[in-house]
């Protein structure tokens, strides 16, 4: 029996991960080949014609599974009924400008966008934030969606993830598949802690022992997963959006249809005290999903080394979010 639609929210859709994205949602790429969505695409009035122009090419390339699609510049409009929200749409930070200038500038889109989630989004929607500082957007959005469980608000940090497992596949020259279980930490930030102590190859060998280079683990391998978003820009001249729309879909399907079984990801989500991160913070912790639900994987251990990283990027968390309470305070 065919299932019904779900209903995809993708704002800031005429932009570049926007564009790259919403072929891989009609395609099946996010929720799987046999089911159907209605696209909802949100964008600011002055990328109205853009976004009709992205509308038009979902239109020319027939894909079986999109059986709607609404484009709108109206918040409600692009809300009302979503199942699920991949927030992409924010305000970039610019040269010169102060991190509390641009704070401020997405404090008022996500409260604004937060509100038209709560009162017209279906009552279980799942929101992905992908817009930086996502870890704080993430948490404002929550702020002013007090309906949605705090359970359905997480932001985007599988694009780490997956660059760390791509750092180590090409350092062993094998597959990404046969590398699992690399543990982002903390903010989507040059601050995040790639770690894996507790990662495997081909099921069961530990990455450290397959590479055999503390050095280069510790080292280079960390900064090149923190620094990759910086390095693509200088690469290209643009952001990466190719690679940060496949790994939203990634989070998104593991989150809706499961982690395979010994598996874990990385998912910025809200913190319970887990592993001594401060609560209330939206933080990148290794999860497995099932029936829809992400869980924390607990008792794995933290050396001094990893220590201090998870505790360095909790306190940029937590001086975010001061920021960002005195912006939503102003």
């Amino acid at each position: 029996m065919a299932k019904d639609p779900v209903r995809v929210l993708v704002t800031g859709a005429a932009g570049q991960i926007g564009y790259a994205l919403v072929p891989m949602i009609a395609r099946g790429v996010m929720l799987g080949a046999d089911q159907p969505v209605i696209l909802h695409m949100l964008d600011i009035p002055p990328a109205a014609e853009a976004l009709n122009g992205v509308k038009m090419e979902l239109i020319d390339a027939a894909f079986p599974l999109l059986k709607g699609i609404v484009a709108t510049t109206d918040v409600a409009e692009a809300c009302k009924d979503v199942n699920i929200a991949v927030m992409v749409g924010g305000f970039p930070r610019k040269e010169g400008m102060e991190r509390k200038d641009v704070m401020s500038k997405n404090v008022s889109i996500y409260k604004g966008q937060a509100s038209a989630l709560e009162q017209y989004a279906a009552k279980n929607v799942k929101v992905l934030v992908v817009a930086n500082p996502a870890n704080t957007n993430a948490l404002i959005l929550k702020e002013f969606a007090p309906s949605i469980p705090e359970k359905n608000i997480t932001c985007l940090t599988r694009l780490d993830h997956n660059r760390a497992l791509g750092q180590i596949a090409e350092r062993l020259n094998i597959p990404v598949s046969s590398v699992k279980n690399v543990i982002i930490w903390g903010n989507h930030s040059s601050t995040q802690y790639p770690d894996v102590y507790h990662a495997v190859i081909d099921g069961d060998k530990p990455v450290r022992a397959a590479i055999a280079d503390d050095a280069w683990l510790d080292g280079e391998f960390i900064k090149t997963v923190q620094q990759r978003g910086a390095a693509i820009i200088k690469a290209r001249k643009l952001s990466s959006a190719l690679s940060a729309a496949s790994s939203a879909c990634d989070h998104i399907r593991d989150w809706v249809l499961g982690t395979p079984e010994g598996t874990w990801v990385s998912m910025g989500v809200y913190s319970d005290g887990s592993y001594g991160v401060p609560a209330g913070l939206i933080y990148s912790f290794p999860v497995t999903c099932s029936d829809g639900v992400w869980s924390i994987v607990q008792g794995l251990a933290v050396n001094e080394f990893s220590r201090k990283k998870l505790d360095d990027t909790a306190e940029e968390l937590a001086a975010e979010k001061q920021l960002a309470y005195l912006c939503i305070n102003e």
